[in-house]
């Protein structure tokens, strides 16, 4: 009688696992959609970290390639990377184009958002809290981290060319903190969200890109 009820015991245990598992993914999401998903806009500050495969494989004793700035975002697609370190560039993104400009360099690129903006629209989903996220991606609650934190991986499907995998980083009270997009190749990116604020008004054609004079346009994929 003891061996059969500790059996049914287990049984017990294995099919409410799966359940809690998605009852907790359930309550992630809908805390990430409550607090981004009703902003008319927002800006944070953010670091950016491109980590190689040969890097990956060091088991993090070597940092990779690191650049910061702010992040400007209006729903539903509207982004605006402002780079300040180490050097300033303006990366800017909406349904149709990405802009990539180099004031050093004098230069500008100009590409088609549907095939090099998928880490700008994956951010964009993001700030909107994630909205219809299962339409495009497996999802799932993944182990914490070495520091407890919640993760949720996101596979796309159908699949994407370049990227495998993107795993977020949520804290207790369900803002994302790190975005880590991981690509078939190997290589990681990873971003660190910080000083999230709402935000209202921007100016005029602040999502939008004029060539200064003396830039040179660089058009990829025209």
């Amino acid at each position: 009688m003891i061996r059969i009820m500790i059996v049914l015991c287990i049984l017990y245990v294995s099919n409410i696992g799966p359940a809690m598992a998605e009852d907790d993914l359930a309550s992630v999401l809908g805390g990430i959609r409550k607090n981004y998903g009703d902003l008319p806009g927002l800006t944070l500050s953010y670091q950016r970290e491109v980590i190689t495969k040969s890097m990956s494989m060091m088991g993090g004793q070597i940092k990779g390639d690191l650049a910061s700035g702010r992040m400007y975002f209006k729903p539903p697609n509207l982004l605006r990377l402002e780079q300040e370190k180490p050097r300033a560039e303006t990366v800017i993104s909406n349904e149709d184009t990405l802009w990539w400009y180099q004031p050093e360099k004098k230069s500008v690129y100009k590409y088609p958002a549907a095939d090099f903006g998928k880490e700008m629209k994956l951010l964009t989903d993001i700030f909107r809290g994630l909205i219809k996220v299962e339409e495009r991606f497996e999802v799932k609650m993944l182990d914490r981290n070495q520091k407890g934190e919640r993760q949720i991986g996101l596979v796309p499907n159908p699949p994407w060319q370049s990227i495998d995998r993107i795993i977020l980083t949520v804290s207790d009270d369900n803002k994302i903190r790190l975005v880590g997009i991981h690509y078939q190749l190997g290589g990681v990116t990873m971003f660190t969200l910080d000083d999230v604020r709402p935000k209202k008004d921007f100016e005029d054609g602040y999502f939008s890109f004029v060539v200064p004079e003396g830039v040179k346009l660089i058009e990829e994929n025209k």
